[in-house]
């Protein structure tokens, strides 16, 4: 069952920042405990919240936690607009307001006993964390598990000392790219697409979850096609223009579809024919 927000789903609830964790120079992570919240705060991988900044507005933001640790909340957030900017200047004890979780999540459940491809680009490796968590705390219900992610320097991949960790973990492959090295680097060079050659799975039993810029998807489906992934087992996350969350308002229509309830996670094979559509 899908979680669904337990505080009335326009009312923002507030909560107080236990923690503000910096990533890279534009990104930081924002964690909340909710252990003192009846059930504390279940979610899906793949869902996301409306995070409030009073004074400021709110911004939709995917949940890059556990899922088997409801009692913690866990945000990564970029700062580009005014509303991320102003949360990037909140500290420990700063209330922010919350509502969710909302949104259809990463398609677990159906895809059990295939082999996991995970791929991520810059901040789209965000709302696949969880998804990495919830695969490693249920390790028999899957085949083999690829992590490709990349970023544009190295220096701006997310979760650095986690990918070091799970590198060393038997029962994950991880691959890590970069467009650009810098001294030091001795990894890949090139963008995400380039790394699905060596990534370790059989494309006849495999689900493909992949979140990144627009561009990064394009590439990587057509890279996923040509290894024999067929479309319905490849979902992306179309975080795009959520404003209300709830699919009143109508900025994150995306053809007949509103993204805010009918994703963020998407089938490509419902959507391929918008990635030829300039503008949608």
């Amino acid at each position: 069952m899908i979680p669904r927000p337990a505080h009335p789903p326009m009312a923002p609830e507030p909560l107080p920042i236990q923690r503000v964790q910096r990533e890279v120079r534009d990104s930081f992570t924002l964690h909340f405990d909710v252990s003192g919240r009846p059930g504390g705060f279940p979610f899906a991988p793949g869902q996301f919240n409306m995070i409030y900044a009073f004074g400021a507005g709110e911004v939709p933001i995917s949940i890059s936690g556990d899922p088997s640790r409801p009692g913690e909340l866990v945000h990564t957030i970029r700062a580009v607009g005014a509303v991320t900017q102003a949360l990037k200047k909140l500290r420990r004890g700063d209330v922010v307001g919350l509502r969710g979780p909302f949104g259809q999540p990463w398609p677990l459940a159906e895809n059990r006993g295939l082999d996991l491809l995970i791929i991520g680009g810059g901040l789209g490796f965000a709302p696949l964390r969880s998804v990495v968590l919830y695969a490693l705390s249920h390790r028999e219900e899957f085949g083999r598990v690829a992590l490709l992610v990349g970023a544009r320097t190295p220096e701006e991949l997310l979760y650095q000392r986690e990918l070091a960790r799970w590198a060393k973990d038997p029962r994950l492959q991880v691959l890590v790219t970069a467009d650009r090295a810098s001294p030091g680097w001795t990894g890949p060079v090139g963008v995400v697409p380039a790394l699905i050659p060596m990534a370790q799975f059989d494309p006849t039993r495999t689900a493909a979850f992949v979140c990144g810029p627009e561009i990064m998807m394009r590439f990587t489906v057509r890279e996923l096609n040509r290894r024999g992934l067929p479309d319905e087992r490849i979902s992306l996350s179309m975080e795009r223009n959520m404003k209300c969350a709830l699919g009143f308002c109508g900025h994150c229509q995306l053809g007949p579809q509103f993204v805010c309830k009918d994703g963020p996670v998407l089938r490509y094979d419902k959507i391929r024919w918008l990635f030829s559509v300039r503008q949608v």
